[in-house]
């Protein structure tokens, strides 16, 4: 039995949070209390970033081990997840803390996926871990056929987060549960079936959202999701039009713009397409257009600044209602605002949110308007753990340390000091095809060459992928050919993450290039 502590100088990729020593090797403490040499990565000490420091110490793995894991992955999981699992080498996850993960050797990875855009205020936060304690010794469950204080306290405080007349709250398990529901609102309130969504989008794998999911990697060869169509998404990268004025981000794409000032072509021929669309896909009565306000999946696709704003008065002249998957983006992730759809300068009929909203505790929710949510009661659902006591105590906490830590304003700064900085790399390097976002939900899309935009090969981003890991970085892919970056990290990273984040990225691009 053994711990690896890392002898880097300064503060290096392997940290262990014990103690730091001489550069260039590592120490092997042994149940004895002996010890042995042994070099820490498989890069010398030079190559590696500096990390920033941590005070937290995590405690010592003493499960089971990495081969008995993956023994019980394979024997007893279901082979989806493996198929799911991230890396050639996989990170085995025992600790974490704010925007910080250790693994079972201690290693310590700034974390910028935050468990898929999930880990809202940072893993562990302590106010959080506070309240879900202080719930789990006074009642852990109960349901809604009953009145208890945590459903009724959070759902007025989440209301008060949205602008009339958003303000009717039902509370789920997941952002796919909330999206069913939401499909299932707007045919009863409207009276119509058909559902839009961009192509490229996702909002979730039940056999009705996978209806709504448009890529072909979440599709089951099953019916599935009758009564779905999908629109050209407006991309303004990687679609047939866009340009250098067309999307609210830090960050333009690199396409000539020729429009005048206030004028997007774009965003003309986007509407027209969708337009295209209600004139030969759908009955002239729809029930619904369901858009993320900046796609996650998908690789955080932005559309042309006043594209909702014209698909939405399409949608409403059609009797549709106008969803707001805010899933990946709400909880002031997007930094100039706390929902994604106020960024767009328009109001949904209905929002659906999970991820975030519990910081990691499974949870979701549709909020939508008195009169859709009456339609609702025309049946009965029951749901047994939606807002549970639990999951309400959490949500709660996690709504007032969003406020109390300037988590939005830190979305806002660091976000647009991310991309600003990765902006010089696309310049700089040739495969780096795009840089775009909002705040904390940034994309980097990866390409052959900036002329024919083809997707960087999937062998290529995982060539890529994996070195940033072996750094200390942990990232995610996205985009209908995988081919963008995700970086969606818990809200608490600093300036210093975002450095320490750059310098590895920038060196494993060039580990790439000099490999090709």
């Amino acid at each position: 039995m053994f711990k690896l502590v890392s002898r880097l100088s300064g503060r290096r990729a392997a940290v262990t949070g014990q103690f730091c020593c001489r550069p260039g090797s590592s120490q092997l403490h042994l149940a004895s209390g002996a010890s042995c040499q042994k070099s820490a990565l498989d890069y010398s000490s030079a190559d590696i970033p500096d990390m920033p420091s941590c005070d937290f110490k995590p405690e010592e793995y003493k499960g089971m081990s990495k081969e008995r894991m993956m023994e019980i992955r394979r024997q007893y999981c279901n082979p989806m997840t493996m198929k799911v699992t991230y890396y050639k080498k996989p990170v085995f996850i025992h600790q974490g803390h704010m925007q910080w993960l250790w693994d079972v050797d201690g290693r310590r990875y700034l974390d910028l996926f935050a468990g898929v855009a999930t880990v809202s205020v940072g893993h562990c936060h302590p106010k959080v871990t506070a309240a879900a304690e202080h719930q789990l010794k006074r009642l852990w469950h109960t349901t809604s056929i009953y009145v208890y204080p945590p459903l009724h306290e959070y759902c007025e405080k989440l209301a008060s987060y949205f602008p009339d007349p958003l303000k009717v709250i039902y509370l789920t398990n997941s952002g796919s549960e909330a999206n069913d529901l939401a499909m299932l609102m707007a045919r009863l309130h409207t009276g119509n079936f058909d559902i839009l969504t961009f192509r490229g989008s996702y909002h979730g794998g039940s056999p009705q959202t996978m209806g709504l999911t448009s890529n072909a990697a979440y599709k089951y060869p099953i019916a599935n999701g009758l009564g779905c169509t999908n629109t050209m998404c407006p991309d303004v990268f990687r679609g047939p039009w866009g340009g250098s004025h067309c999307r609210d981000s830090p960050v333009q794409t690199i396409r000539d713009c020729g429009c005048a000032q206030g004028h997007c072509m774009a965003n003309e021929q986007y509407i027209g397409q969708l337009k295209e669309t209600f004139a030969t896909s759908v009955p002239s009565r729809i029930a619904a257009f369901f858009g993320e306000p900046i796609q996650g999946v998908g690789g955080a696709v932005q559309y042309p600044k006043n594209y909702l704003k014209e698909a939405y008065k399409l949608v409403r002249e059609r009797g549709g209602v106008c969803i707001a998957d805010e899933v990946q983006t709400g909880f002031g992730r997007t930094g100039t605002h706390f929902w994604g759809f106020q960024g767009h300068d328009v109001i949904p009929d209905m929002v659906t949110m999970a991820k975030g909203i519990g910081n990691g505790f499974p949870m979701g929710a549709v909020v939508t308007t008195p009169e859709i949510a009456a339609s609702f009661a025309k049946g009965v659902h029951f749901n047994t753990f939606g807002g549970n006591p639990v999951a309400c105590a959490i949500a709660s906490s996690v709504l007032d340390t969003i406020k109390e830590d300037g988590a939005q304003q830190i979305s806002l700064d660091v976000g647009t000091y991310l991309m600003t900085e990765l902006a010089k790399f696309r310049d700089k390097y040739e495969i780096i095809g795009d840089v775009r976002g909002k705040g904390l939900q940034i994309g980097v899309e990866m390409v052959k060459d900036k002329v024919s935009r083809d997707p960087l090969p999937a062998e290529a981003m995982g060539e890529i992928f994996e070195d940033v890991k072996d750094m200390g970085v942990l990232i995610g892919k996205g985009g209908v050919y995988g081919q963008t970056f995700r970086i969606k990290p818990p809200m608490c990273i600093t300036r210093e993450d975002a450095d320490f984040f750059l310098a590895v990225f920038n060196k494993s691009i060039k580990n790439y290039m000099d490999r090709r």
